[in-house]
């Protein structure tokens, strides 16, 4: 049976289950902003903007399908465009379910060039544009996103008191190593680690991701479906394993590669980000795609190889 889009009534993002983040409750298929607001390559500085209507319908739709797990930054955004203006406008005043993730560290300048990540002290400046732009009096997630393998100690322990004070309710890790984790939850609980990683991206990952399931804490893949494309998104292009378990399924590759994400680990939750209706419908749909122990194995051999 096919999990496509040319099913009559839409697969809903509970189809994957959940899973807690801390006390939040979320459906395992999400949905990522950072494509939200432009046409092509992701931070570009010449992008096209995005429609802001079509945006605005495009997340209305995502909760109608059940997704209450929303991953954004105050980066995320294009000339005219901000993720979280785009949140705010289409999904305020909020639902109870609805957990909206944010990230701090990486910050642009009003022009899209990239500034040095921030400083222990400007966390909380960070934090506070968040909560603007959001329209929210607390943050429900907030990831430190690093950049290299340094300590992580003090700009960690930023964002804690934060969260000791009411601003944050739980805190994550992204772009992290074993290490990062372990020195962060000397100092306050981790929920989630975001990391880049799919189907032939980081295999030496692969330990770290079970660790966390180990310890209840929530992995969650970017660039699951871009693969090495990266932000620039996916060539399109796909390996003749992908396809051949795409075709006997009814569905298309970058189902096939959130669908294997998924199998993972129940700990294991999906943010693909599009800016296409069909795409939304299609990647939430990818929540119910069951792949045979033979596909699983053939998928985990072309991991390994960094294929």
């Amino acid at each position: 049976m096919s999990t496509g889009t040319s099913t009559r009534e839409p697969v809903t993002a509970a189809a994957a289950g959940t899973w807690k983040l801390g006390d939040l409750t979320v459906n395992r298929v999400g949905f990522g902003a950072m494509r939200l607001t432009q046409h092509g390559e992701a931070f570009a500085n010449d992008a096209a903007p995005s429609d802001r209507g079509q945006a605005i319908g495009l997340l209305r739709r995502a909760v109608e399908l059940g997704v209450n797990h929303l991953d954004t930054a105050a980066f995320y955004f294009s000339p005219l465009r901000s993720a979280n203006e785009l949140i705010n406008r289409a999904l305020a005043p909020y639902s109870e379910d609805l957990v909206i993730t944010t990230k701090v560290g990486p910050s642009r300048s009003p022009s899209g060039e990239f500034l040095p990540h921030a400083t222990p002290a400007q966390l909380r400046g960070q934090v506070e544009e968040n909560l603007r732009q959001l329209g929210r009096d607390h943050l429900d997630v907030v990831n430190l996103r690093i950049i290299g393998t340094d300590s992580i100690a003090e700009r960690f322990g930023a964002l804690a008191e934060l969260r000791t004070a009411g601003l944050i309710r739980q805190l994550g890790l992204s772009n992290v190593h074993p290490h990062h984790l372990a020195e962060a939850q000397a100092i306050a609980p981790v929920v989630c680690v975001q990391n880049r990683y799919g189907i032939g991206i980081r295999p030496d990952h692969d330990e770290f991701l079970r660790d966390c399931g180990r310890q209840g804490i929530a992995f969650v893949p970017f660039y699951s479906i871009a693969g090495t494309g990266g932000q620039a998104g996916t060539s399109g292009e796909a390996s003749e394993e992908v396809l051949a378990i795409a075709r006997a399924h009814g569905v298309s590759g970058a189902q096939v590669r959130i669908a294997w994400t998924l199998h993972r680990g129940p700990h294991v939750l999906a943010i693909p980000g599009t800016g296409n209706p069909a795409h939304l419908v299609a990647n939430v749909a990818a929540g119910a795609l069951r792949l045979g122990e033979d596909e699983l194995a053939v998928l985990d051999g072309l991991h390994q190889r960094g294929a």
